[in-house]
């Protein structure tokens, strides 16, 4: 038997042979198991948490309370998904392509609170969707293919508080939309392709906080749309195409404290719009912008000029906020005119 050599094996054999077996158990000890979803437990419940290349498992702790599904390539959910989850209270379905849901989806998870939505391929929703959902407070649509509304989709949200449809592809809006929506506190309907807005819009909803209509195709804003909500905080009507703002548009608006209507065709505004803003007891306290505009510099906005000197402290994006005209005040700052008359 040759020396060094185990067994009496070629020496270069029997070195081949260990290499082969060190990487067959090395391959072995850091093989990965299958993706999980990621599983936390608190004393309140459990949440789990879903993302590629996780599969989708087809039930869920009993106790789960925030459940977090997003990043896959589904179009469907089956319809029992959610069945036994009776304690759950946030769902985040984002960033799947969901075609649709089922109208008794959501009944298995009568507390939940929170349902997020944002980039799927949803072009309706089921009536009765919510028809067991009395506890949802917050409704996250955004970055859906959503082209018209009903109002009959809504019924059940007692009480919601936030509803987002924003970057949808929404022309028009039903009368009666929010009728039964009375615990709405924030509204975003941003970056959809409004033209014009039901008169009834805001009528239904009492205490309304925020209203997110920027990136529009407005191009009016009329007299009593805004009437119904006195407690609007922020109200944001930028980059859209609004020419025309009537007098009494924002009347009635007493807690006011910003106000975006940047980047729109006004060339002036009415006598009396702003006669109810700015006030000690409506300070526009977070500020206002009117930048990007138009502005026709002549008599016909002394009653903004006035108004603008004494806000100046709360205005945004002066040194973009100029004269359109006329010829003598054609790219001079919107304030250093107003200071002038």
């Amino acid at each position: 038997m040759e020396p060094g050599s185990p067994g009496g094996l070629d020496p270069q054999l029997s070195r081949t042979l260990l290499l082969l077996l060190l990487s067959t158990a090395s391959t072995q000890e850091v093989a990965p198991n299958r993706a999980a979803c990621v599983v936390s437990h608190a004393v309140n419940g459990t949440s789990v948490s879903c993302h590629p290349p996780a599969q989708i498992p087809r039930r869920f702790p009993a106790d789960t309370v925030s459940l977090v599904v997003e990043f896959f390539n589904v179009t469907r959910l089956p319809d029992d998904t959610l069945r036994g989850l009776a304690r759950l209270q946030e769902l985040h379905l984002s960033s799947n392509q969901l075609e649709s849901l089922s109208p008794n989806f959501l009944l298995p998870a009568p507390l939940l609170q929170v349902l997020d939505l944002t980039r799927n391929r949803l072009a309706r929703l089921p009536r009765g969707l919510f028809q067991a959902s009395g506890a949802l407070h917050t409704l996250v649509l955004k970055q859906n293919q959503l082209e018209a509304l009903e109002p009959s989709w809504l019924l059940g949200l007692k009480a919601l508080r936030h509803l987002d449809l924003s970057e949808n592809r929404l022309q028009t809006l039903p009368p009666g939309l929010l009728a039964n929506v009375t615990s709405l506190r924030i509204l975003d309907l941003s970056n959809n392709q409004l033209k014009t807005l039901p008169p009834d819009l805001l009528k239904g909803p009492l205490r309304l906080e925020r209203l997110h209509l920027e990136g529009n195709r407005l191009q009016v804003l009329g007299e009593g749309l805004l009437a119904p909500q006195p407690d609007l905080r922020y109200l944001f009507l930028n980059d859209n195409k609004l020419a025309a703002v009537a007098a009494g548009a924002l009347r009635g608006l007493r807690q006011l404290g910003f106000l975006d209507l940047s980047n729109n065709l006004l060339t002036g505004t009415p006598k009396g719009l702003w006669t109810s803003l700015g006030q000690p007891a409506r300070d526009m306290k977070d500020g206002f912008d009117i930048s990007g505009n138009p502005w026709i510099c002549d008599g016909n906005l002394e009653d903004l000029y006035g108004w603008l000197v004494a806000n100046k402290d709360k205005m945004f994006s002066r040194n973009a906020t100029r004269c359109a005209g006329p010829e003598a005040w054609k790219g001079q700052t919107l304030l250093v005119a107003a200071e002038s008359h």
